[in-house]
């Protein structure tokens, strides 16, 4: 790593190891081991800890005798193994622990870690102190200080019959005790529903439909109308084809032609597959293995077209090295996956997932899920799936092993996000990638590129796109349920949840029930517990959604979040409560000067416009129009090493407050961090962000634009220009744009028009005006129930556009066999209704460009 710096023994003679040094060593090695030497076979071999490696100046891990890894220990017993390890190499001069970057809060508070120097590096520090550079905070941080906000993880030597008795101790009582919590919950969770059931039925017993007043109703009926539509030929030609796929290919016969054919079909099995829904819609998955630096097997998947691409061997799949950043393009194996000539490659996209999610939360969507909208569009899509995930999995340690789950949120960012984006680079042969993460995904991202933490990663990052950002907590972390978490000491929380996994009856549930009950009851706890709703999603996917949730997690990660000490209690990832007090102040008197001058300033500017102006901004070479505030920059989480960010904020998201980490950036406090684009959706909640019925309008069209036109100039000569960005980033689409097409459906072209509001001026009671037609109001379509729409159910529109002649046939194509159109009425062409494509208008969704929210 650039910043970490060793000292070592330069042209001094070697100095004889004594029998005491040995005998140190070798105790210290066995104390750290991951097995005593009488539990060692043949097969296992010395599993004794040699020497510790420094990922970060607070990430020492274990390298054994046998080339394994052990995850994180402190760092005094690292460095301990290390000073007996240089005085048994006979080294005079001991080597220098890694020297990380600290930090000063607001309040005072030091983030980060410094070792104490040998003494080759104190007169480097006697030189710094007389120069004045940091002398003071140095000074100020004794040996081995971790962020307040990330205390020092539990450590647990090998299985001794002690301490094997105390681990069965808490799974027994934590399993007991733990089953009891969640009942609780369940129980809530159904208590909240009963209600709500009661209800329902008895509008509908008045013949009063509730779901017709969903803000998509109609398009929601109309797509459960083409499933069921697709469902049925895909039998029809499973009859004809026999084994073989409707779309007649096989193995290594399949067509290198480039369309997407769908190779899956029929009713949906809910199962925890992404390649099978990938095959769903014309694409397909391989699963890579990757190796963390602390040891940890992680799963990285990626989706690719079966018509213009060739996995790579087996073997290319398998786990390589852990460390990370190391390959260079000589070595084997290097860019194997990018099989594209310059010219028409595809530009590498990272995307990860949120708190006890899994990477199919991305893929549950048909062609509405983002990570087939990217790949779809022209973007080498590559799905993360964080460390235990559904199947934990480590070189060296066994599921029963608690050093196996001691972790958090700090070693998923550190470790996973590092090992995911080495992995891509090395597979796809570029320099950087693009990063999308939602929630605990932007979370690790936030931590992992903190100046005191691993900063060198945002150098491989070409835009950090975050969705639902959780850097601040929301104001759901004041209910009462997750009060209570917070008084409880960390003691008592491991005796209720154990030293392993956080509820691991949970997994054992979702083996054990119909996929539809478990979703059923994933729903309604959610819901239950983070006060969310499936208000704009696609009910007829609701089941699949919530088979990827929850996963495994280690109880320490969640006793950060929840916890008494850590994310719950500060309310931010990297500040603590005093410091954000401190900012509250600032904000409130900012926010004096800014109702003067900015309030009503620019209400009219597009949504469009806004993001054309930021993106120009990105590209401005002197940005002086930038807010630079010296006085608050000094306190800043991150340095000039942070890569270009751009967020989408829910405007309605109770359990992170985006709109705080909007104005952290906005009010100077990160004079580093370079925002390409920022939106807040009002009326949005926490996972409409990914799953919304339009998430694709409000969020992936941006997210696809934003993250070309922050590509280099480099990587842009050999990649394909995606779909949708074709123009210059001054330029402003017509009313009908090229898109990707769905399949079986033309949702799609139906959502890029419908109205969420009240009907705008000029349009007629039917729904129509001049150069505009109704297309979901008032048509006479039919729930799946068959009940007609009921009149003031919420009404599409669409604006005639012009267009030249052929330039839009494909979408004429969807719209005769999906759409409304006029081929679909069997009218002719230019009589009658016609179709076209608007700017979605909505009264609740969308860009609020004042800070003040």
């Amino acid at each position: 790593m650039p910043h970490f710096q060793e000292i070592g023994n330069k042209g001094r003679e070697r100095t004889q190891p004594t029998a005491k040094s040995k005998s140190a060593y070798a105790e210290q090695g066995r104390r750290l081991a991951q097995y005593t030497p009488g539990q060692e076979n043949d097969e296992t071999g010395s599993t004794q800890a040699v020497e510790a490696k420094f990922i970060t100046p607070l990430d020492p891990v274990l390298e054994t005798a046998n080339g394994g890894r052990l995850p994180s220990i402190p760092t005094d017993e690292a460095r301990k193994l290390n000073a007996l390890k240089d005085e048994l190499d006979g080294r005079e001069t001991a080597r220098s622990p890694p020297r990380g970057a600290v930090r000063q809060g607001k309040d005072g508070a030091v983030h980060g870690a410094r070792l104490q120097s040998p003494p080759a590096m104190r007169v480097l520090d006697e030189k710094q102190e007389e120069e004045g550079l940091d002398a003071p905070l140095r000074e100020a941080v004794p040996p081995s200080r971790t962020n307040p906000l990330f205390p020092p993880l539990p450590m647990y030597g090998p299985p001794t019959t002690l301490r094997s008795i105390q681990c069965w101790f808490f799974r027994v009582v934590s399993s007991v005790l733990s089953m009891y919590f969640l009942l609780a919950i369940v129980i809530g969770a159904i208590s909240a529903a009963i209600p709500r059931t009661f209800k329902h039925m008895r509008q509908r017993a008045l013949l009063d439909n509730p779901t017709k007043r969903r803000p998509f109703y109609q398009e929601e009926v109309k797509r459960g109308q083409e499933r069921k539509a697709a469902q049925r030929a895909w039998k029809q030609q499973r009859k004809g084809k026999g084994t073989q796929t409707p779309s007649g290919e096989k193995g290594m016969s399949t067509p290198q032609d480039g369309e997407f054919v769908p190779t899956e079909g029929g009713p949906d099995p809910l199962c925890v597959d992404v390649a099978y829904y990938a095959r769903r819609v014309g694409l397909d998955a391989e699963t890579f293995d990757v190796q963390t630096e602390d040891g940890f097997i992680i799963e990285l998947i990626h989706i690719f077209n079966p018509r213009e691409y060739r996995k790579p061997p087996p073997k290319s799949r398998e786990m390589d090295s852990p460390d990370v950043f190391v390959s260079e393009p000589r070595d084997s194996g290097f860019a194997e996956c990018e099989t594209f000539p310059d010219g028409n490659k595809k530009y590498p996209v990272l995307m990860m997932h949120g708190l006890l999610q899994s990477a199919g939360a991305y893929c549950c969507n048909d062609d509405d899920s983002l990570a087939f909208y990217l790949a779809k569009s022209g973007y080498d899509v590559w799905l993360g799936n964080n460390r235990c995930g559904f199947e934990p999995k480590h070189t060296m340690l066994p599921y029963e092993d608690p050093r196996m789950w001691a972790w958090n949120i700090r070693q998923m960012g550190v470790m996973d996000l590092a090992a995911f984006i080495s992995r891509v680079l090395v597979e796809t042969g570029f320099p950087k990638l693009a990063l999308v993460a939602h929630s605990q995904g932007t979370t690790q991202t936030f931590v992992a590129l903190a100046k005191e933490q691993r900063p060198d990663i945002g150098e491989k990052i070409s835009v950090f796109c975050a969705l639902a950002p959780a850097a601040y907590a929301g104001s759901l972390i004041g209910k009462i349920y997750f009060r209570v978490m917070q008084v409880v000491t960390p003691a008592i929380f491991r005796l209720i949840f154990g030293i392993h996994a956080f509820i691991p009856l949970m997994m054992t549930a979702h083996k054990l029930l119909p996929g539809k009950a478990y979703s059923w009851m994933g729903y309604h706890v959610f819901s239950f517990l983070f006060s969310w709703s499936d208000t704009r999603w696609d009910r007829g996917l609701r089941d699949r959604m919530f088979q990827w949730a929850p996963t495994y997690v280690s109880a320490e990660s969640m006793r950060w979040w929840l916890g008494r000490e850590c994310f719950a209690r500060q309310k931010c990832i990297l500040a603590t409560r005093e410091e954000g007090r401190l900012e509250d102040k600032e904000d409130e008197e900012d926010d004096e000067v800014i109702r003067k001058f900015y309030v009503d300033r620019e209400p009219h500017v597009t949504s469009r416009r806004k993001l054309q102006r930021n993106l120009t901004s990105f590209h401005c070479l002197t940005p002086e129009h930038l807010h630079h505030d010296k006085r608050r920059g000094q306190f800043a989480w991150y340095n000039k090493q942070f890569p270009p960010l751009a967020l989408w904020v829910c405007g309605a998201d109770d359990l992170v407050d985006g709109k705080r980490l909007l104005r952290r950036f906005d009010r100077g406090r990160e004079p580093h961090v370079r925002i390409v684009h920022k939106k807040i959706i009002e009326g949005y909640e926490h996972l409409d962000v990914i799953w919304a019925m339009d998430a694709i309008e409000k969020v992936g069209k941006e997210v696809r634009e934003v993250i070309w036109r922050t590509v280099d100039e480099g990587s842009q000569r050999v990649c394909r220009v995606p779909v949708g960005c074709e123009l210059g980033v001054e330029e402003t689409p017509g009313l009908i744009e090229r898109d990707v097409p769905m399949m079986h459906s033309g949702g799609r072209l139906r959502m890029a028009s419908i109205s969420e509001g009240e009907r705008p001026a000029g349009l007629a009671a039917t729904g129509t005006a001049r150069g505009a037609v109704a297309v979901g109001g008032g048509g006479g379509d039919v729930d799946v129930d068959g009940a007609a729409e009921e009149e003031g159910a919420p009404s599409t529109h669409t604006d005639a556009s012009k267009e030249r002649a052929g330039e839009h046939d494909y979408l004429r194509e969807e719209e005769r066999k999906f759409g409304d159109g006029p081929e679909a009425k069997g009218e002719k062409r230019g009589v009658g209704r016609r179709r076209g494509l608007s700017a979605a208008l909505f009264t609740d969704l969308e860009e609020k460009g004042n800070p003040l929210g």
